[in-house]
């Protein structure tokens, strides 16, 4: 099973290739914008999940010392 944040950085991978491979300016500013957009959804992502992890632990451990 894939993670949000790795769906993201493909979905860049494939608007950077589809961006190399454009003729028109037009087209390639179009798949360069979308790519840099799905990289910082990407870091977001893994800022929410890591955030997420130690939240759950301080909850953990303030359990463990009440």
């Amino acid at each position: 099973m894939s993670t949000e944040s790795e769906l993201f950085r493909n979905r860049a991978e494939l608007d950077h290739e589809a961006g190399a491979a454009a003729t028109l300016d037009s087209v390639r500013d179009r798949h360069l914008r979308s790519e840099a957009a799905w990289k910082a959804m990407a870091e977001r992502s893994e800022r929410v999940a890591e955030a997420r992890v130690r939240n759950e632990q301080a909850k953990q451990d303030a359990q463990a010392l009440g």
